[in-house]
C-alpha cells in the first residue's frame, strides 16, 4: 500500500470512529459533542465515504437551530462528562441542548461544494431544497442581531465564536472582561497537555462571558450594547461573506427560490466594509476592537481570509500571496495561525501559532480564485507534508510539523480527503 492509500484509509477510519450515529465528534474525549464549523468541514470528508451521511451531518446540526435562526456553536445531542462548559452551564432551554453563541458560518459554502461534487444529484437536489431555508434564516440572524446598525460587518462576542479561541489578537479585548468568581473544573486538560491549551486567566473570562449571555437572557440588543468582549473578526466576516454569496447562488438552483433582498444588500456592503480593515504596511487584513474603534495590530492567518471571501482587490491578493510565501519560510509546515515574528507567537499553543489544515485549505482556495495557483500549491504541499509526517492531529507546530491537541481529528482527516489526497 502506498503512503497516499494508507493516509486515505486512515482518514476514513478517523471519520467512522468519530461517528456517533448521524453526527461526528471532532475527536473522542476532548470534544464529545457536535461543533458547528467542524460539522461543515467534516461533511466534506464524508462526501468521499457516503454521500447520504454527508448530508446527515448538516441535518443533525440544524436540529439545534434556534427559532431566531441562530445555529449554535455546539449541539449537545447526548450527555458527556468529558467537556466543560456542558449543557447545564449555558442556560439554554430546548431539545437538543445547545450553547448560546455561534461560529464562523461556513455551512452554506460546504453545502455548495457537496452539492456540486456529489454523484447522486437527485439526493443533492432534495437535500438542498430542505436545507436552503435554514441557511437563509441563519445568515439573516447574523445580519439582524450581530449588525443591527447595518455597517456591513457583524460583531462577535466570545473568543470561542471566532473559532480561533486564544488568538493573541483577542488578548487586549479579553483583558477588559472580568474574571469569573465562581469555581469550575476544566475538562480539556484531562486530554491535552496544558502547554497546548488556553491559560486559566483566559478560561476565567470565557466562562464569565457564558454567564453574561445567560444573565442577559440572550437579548441581542443588551448584549450588543454591553458585552465587554466585542470585536469585528475579519475571518468570521469573510466566512460569512463567502457563505452569503454561495446562498445567493444556491437560491438559483432550488425548486422554489426565496426573496433574498436583505442578504443581497448585506453582502453588497460587506466587501467594502471588509476592505476598510486592510493594512497596507502589514500586507494583511486586521481584526477590529469595537470598543476602541481601531484595528488590532496582531498579524494572524485570519488576515488572509478575505481571499476566501473574494473580497480583496487584485493588488491586495498579490501582496497577500507574496506574504504567504514569506510566512511559509518562517514556518514551513503550513500557515502559522499567528505570524512567527509576533512576540505572542507560540508554536504549540492552540491558536497562538499552530498550523490548522482547514484554514490552510480556505486560504489556498482563495489564492486560486485570484490566479495565484503556484502559492496555493506551495501551501497545499506544506500541508501534505504535515500529515505525511504526523497524521491526523487537531493542529500542528508550523516549524517542526509535530501534531498537537487532539489526535484522530475529524476535520483534519476530512480536509486531507478533500484537498490533499
Amino acid at each position: 500500500m502506498s503512503q497516499t492509500e494508507h493516509l486515505i484509509t486512515e482518514a476514513k477510519k478517523v471519520l467512522r470512529d468519530n461517528d456517533l450515529g448521524g453526527y461526528t465528534v471532532p475527536t473522542k474525549g476532548l470534544y464529545p459533542f457536535q461543533w458547528n464549523w467542524d460539522a461543515g468541514i467534516t461533511a466534506l470528508g464524508w462526501l468521499y465515504i457516503d454521500e447520504r451521511r454527508a448530508w446527515t451531518e448538516f441535518e443533525m446540526l440544524f436540529e439545534g437551530q434556534w427559532k431566531n435562526g441562530m445555529v449554535p456553536h455546539v449541539v449537545f445531542h447526548q450527555d458527556s462528562d468529558d467537556y466543560f462548559p456542558g449543557p447545564d452551564q449555558w442556560g439554554v432551554k430546548g431539545t437538543p441542548s445547545t450553547t448560546s453563541i455561534s461560529q464562523p458560518p461556513l455551512l452554506s459554502t460546504m453545502i455548495r461544494i457537496i452539492y456540486e461534487q456529489s454523484m447522486d444529484k437527485e439526493l443533492a437536489k432534495t437535500k438542498l431544497n430542505e436545507l436552503l431555508p435554514k441557511l437563509i434564516q441563519y445568515h439573516e440572524w447574523w445580519y439582524r442581531e450581530r449588525d443591527p446598525e447595518s455597517t456591513g460587518l457583524v460583531s462577535s462576542y466570545h473568543p470561542w465564536e471566532s473559532g480561533m479561541d486564544n488568538s493573541p489578537a483577542w488578548d487586549d479585548v479579553l483583558a477588559r472582561v472580568p474574571q469569573v468568581q465562581r469555581s469550575y473544573q476544566r475538562r480539556d486538560l484531562n486530554h491535552v497537555d496544558s502547554d497546548q491549551r488556553p491559560l486559566k486567566e483566559q478560561y476565567d473570562r470565557y466562562i464569565y462571558l457564558v454567564d453574561f449571555f445567560r444573565d442577559n437572557e440572550f437579548d441581542y440588543q443588551k448584549i450588543y450594547d454591553n458585552c465587554p468582549f466585542h470585536i469585528k473578526d475579519i475571518s468570521l466576516n469573510a466566512v460569512l461573506q463567502r457563505g452569503t454569496k454561495d446562498i445567493i447562488y444556491l437560491n438559483t438552483l432550488v425548486s422554489e427560490s426565496y426573496d433574498l433582498e436583505g442578504l443581497e444588500k448585506a453582502s453588497s456592503k460587506a466587501d467594502a466594509a471588509l476592505n476598510a480593515l486592510w493594512d497596507q504596511d502589514k500586507r494583511v487584513f486586521l481584526n477590529k476592537d469595537n470598543a476602541l474603534n481601531k484595528s488590532i495590530g496582531i498579524r494572524t492567518s485570519g488576515g488572509f481570509m478575505p481571499l476566501y471571501s473574494h473580497s480583496a482587490t487584485v493588488e491586495q491578493a498579490k501582496m497577500m500571496a507574496d506574504e504567504v510565501k514569506k510566512w511559509l519560510v518562517l514556518g514551513p509546515k503550513g500557515l502559522a495561525s499567528t505570524h512567527p515574528l509576533e512576540e505572542s507567537f507560540d508554536s504549540k499553543r492552540y491558536w497562538r501559532g499552530p498550523s490548522w489544515l482547514h484554514i490552510n485549505w480556505m486560504i489556498a482556495d482563495g489564492l486560486k480564485h485570484y490566479g495565484h495557483d503556484d502559492v496555493a500549491e506551495e501551501l497545499r504541499l506544506a500541508s501534505r507534508s504535515i500529515i505525511d509526517q504526523s497524521g491526523y492531529w487537531e493542529y500542528f507546530d508550523p516549524i517542526t510539523g509535530e501534531g498537537c491537541g487532539g489526535s484522530d481529528f475529524s476535520w483534519t482527516a476530512a480536509i486531507a480527503l478533500h484537498w490533499l489526497l
